[in-house]
């Protein structure tokens, strides 16, 4: 999810955002991704099988309900979004992240200002929540999936991302940021994976989409969103189908800057410069489903 640029919503590919482990081998595929031109959507084919994996981060979000995301794993973010001009405050606590007692992490959004918060524009119309694992997990290389139902209608931004976890001294884009997965309402059978580095950020981001068959919603069902990330290499898959594969050939000879620890991030935001705003149409409260997160790594 892109944090510092405009994004503009004529464009149809992403536009967003954001210990040591060992490369895993992607052995399957490469030769037909490689085929593809920049930005293209791939048809549905295998993902990479695995070799031995070694389970380095899981969160199965079990507890009790209306429990709070476990803080050993997990931070929260708080505040606005100007650069995205997203329209909600996201809260900390469990007030728009918690637990449903059911093995799932329910991330709200609601039209409500409980606490007067103000926004960029003013005073905020809305909440939800954003969490990360800075400073508690990060990685470089494996398997990066979740499994996700995302919320439906106009001006819903729900994405499950990545940030380097230099982003802190070397700010962004330079820290590098992986989408593994946004979704902007108004595109409810699509979703985005998209690269964003120095000199391919915001609307130049590198990326492409992936649309659901038959005329499908991502919002109808759970859907598993994935990367497999190793040395100069990043290949993305919804529900084992590989979509699109990225190496630094595919950059012009700008830098790549995804071989170094990464940390994740969830989080649902409402409107923006991509999704725009909500209207009458849209629901609240909206939810963003989280049944699990696991990195993997083949040894």
């Amino acid at each position: 999810m892109t944090v510092h640029r405009p994004h503009h919503p004529a464009r149809t590919h992403s536009r967003r955002r954001r210990t040591a482990l060992y490369a895993a081998s992607l052995l399957c595929c490469s030769a037909l991704l490689a085929t593809l031109p920049g930005g293209a959507s791939a048809a549905p084919v295998p993902a990479p099988a695995p070799g031995p994996a070694a389970v380095v981060f899981a969160d199965e979000f079990d507890g009790p309900a209306g429990s709070a995301v476990d803080g050993s794993k997990w931070q929260l973010k708080t505040g606005d979004n100007v650069n995205n001009h997203e329209r909600q405050y996201y809260t900390g606590g469990n007030s728009n992240a918690a637990l449903d007692g059911q093995g799932n992490l329910v991330i709200t959004a609601r039209k409500e200002n409980p606490g007067d918060y103000q926004c960029w524009h003013g005073t905020c119309e809305y909440t939800s929540a954003r969490l990360n694992t800075a400073g508690k997990f990060s990685a470089a290389y494996g398997h990066v999936e979740a499994r996700i139902k995302v919320p439906r209608g106009q001006g819903m931004w729900p994405a499950f991302w990545m940030l380097g976890d230099d982003f802190g001294n070397v700010g962004w884009p330079q820290s590098g940021e992986i989408d593994i997965m946004e979704n902007v309402g108004f595109e409810p059978g699509t979703v985005h994976g998209t690269l964003h580095g120095p000199g391919y950020s915001g609307a130049e981001g590198i990326g492409a989409g992936y649309t659901l068959p038959d005329g499908a919603a991502f919002a109808d069902d759970f859907h598993t969103f994935a990367v497999d990330w190793a040395p100069d290499s990043i290949t993305w898959s919804v529900d084992g189908n590989v979509f699109q594969r990225r190496t630094p050939a595919d950059l012009g000879g700008k830098e790549w800057v995804f071989n170094k620890p990464f940390f994740l991030i969830l989080n649902l935001a409402v409107g923006g410069f991509w999704p725009g705003d909500p209207d009458g149409s849209t629901p609240f409260p909206s939810q963003l489903v989280i049944d699990y997160v696991r990195v993997t790594t083949n040894d």
